[in-house]
């Protein structure tokens, strides 16, 4: 019998609040799972320009190989239960759909200070807004995927098949769909499953196959096309054929699942000086592109093996910051605006009188 399994049915008025409490408390080893994750993303932006280096262009494969599939899963663990009541209608529309419009303004603003071209689309996701929108539309079908009989592997087809056609830039359809799995899994990941990652002999076997992994990617990083990491395009436009293609992608699928399961494993699962920052890890995702295009102009000029130290240093120093609750406070009405006053009372049809 667990703990929950022993608490009476009825608990005492005076011990409500504490109960309460405990139920509201956020889980350590998540927000520590959240704010690694970010660490992971900024640090591979900032390489990203400086893959003249071998070393960099290695380390940058690795890393894209699993930390959007492991931010990406996180938020389906944390969607799971996502419904379409009032609160989570209204949550899904100020922190995705409102962000979003935000930042895909405010990304595209520099192109027209620095070139003269505005070119806004809400539909097609400019830089690193691509996100959001995939988000919001998983999101949107969480329901769904938690009434399928075989969720995951319907994921896996839709993923795979969507290799084989030339999908639309539009609604970010070849993100969306191909890193879908991730979120499903996020999804039918429970509390059980995260609590076999904590075990000792785990965390030891996590170590070895991140080791392991990084090692691999030294080996194969130039004899893989690097589109095969970022799930922009078809088999097609990479240059292979479907079945080929379809083979790529379970790889891909499965080394990001196999990666992530790993990283989550090292994990801290006590509460550590970064545990609160991991609460703030959208506030690091949408503005630290605007540190990752100023570090652009000298990537250039950073393209050494001390360049690449400088930039992995930066990029954890720059995720650090942008949780802080300084520049939270500085642009919550960017990333988390209250749209309080756009929301009325859920309106409920109303029944014909008999």
């Amino acid at each position: 019998m667990t703990t929950s399994e022993a608490v009476p049915a009825v608990t005492p008025a005076h011990a409500a609040p504490a109960e309460q409490r405990r139920s509201r408390e956020r889980d350590p080893f998540l927000d520590n799972a959240k704010y690694l994750a970010i660490v992971l993303v900024v640090t591979g932006h900032l390489i990203e320009d400086l893959r003249d280096v071998p070393e960099a262009h290695a380390v940058y494969f690795f890393l894209y190989t699993f930390h959007m599939p492991l931010f990406i899963a996180l938020s389906g663990h944390l969607s799971r239960n996502f419904t379409f009541s009032a609160g989570k209608a209204r949550k899904l529309i100020s922190g995705l759909a409102v962000p979003y419009v935000v930042f895909e303004v405010a990304y595209s603003l520099p192109r027209y200070f620095l070139y003269g071209k505005l070119d806004i689309s809400l539909l097609d996701p400019y830089y690193l807004t691509w996100f959001l929108m995939s988000l919001f539309l998983w999101r949107l079908s969480t329901p769904v995927w938690l009434q399928l009989r075989w969720p995951l592997a319907v994921a896996v087809g839709l993923s795979l098949l969507s290799g084989t056609s030339e999908l639309p830039d539009e609604l970010s359809m070849n993100r969306t769909l191909g890193l879908l799995p991730f979120y499903v899994l996020g999804l039918m990941t429970t509390p059980a499953h995260l609590d076999l990652l904590k075990r000792p002999a785990v965390r030891v076997a996590g170590a070895v196959v991140l080791v392991a992994g990084l090692a691999l990617a030294f080996a194969l990083h130039t004899d893989v096309a690097t589109e095969w990491i970022r799930w922009r395009h078809s088999n097609a436009r990479i240059g292979v054929g479907d079945l080929t293609g379809s083979a790529a992608r379970l790889a891909m699928l499965t080394a990001g699942a196999v990666l992530l399961a790993a990283f989550l494993a090292v994990t801290p699962s006590r509460r550590t000086w970064f545990t609160g920052l991991g609460a703030a890890t959208m506030y690091a995702y949408l503005l630290h592109g605007f540190f990752v295009k100023v570090f652009d102009v000298y990537a250039k000029e950073m393209s050494t093996h001390a360049g690449v130290v400088i930039a992995v240093l930066l990029g954890v120093a720059v995720a650090t910051l942008l949780c802080t609750p300084p520049v939270r406070r500085l642009t919550h009405w960017a990333v988390e605006p209250d749209t309080s006053w756009a929301f009325t009372a859920l309106r409920r049809p109303v029944r014909p009188r008999s």
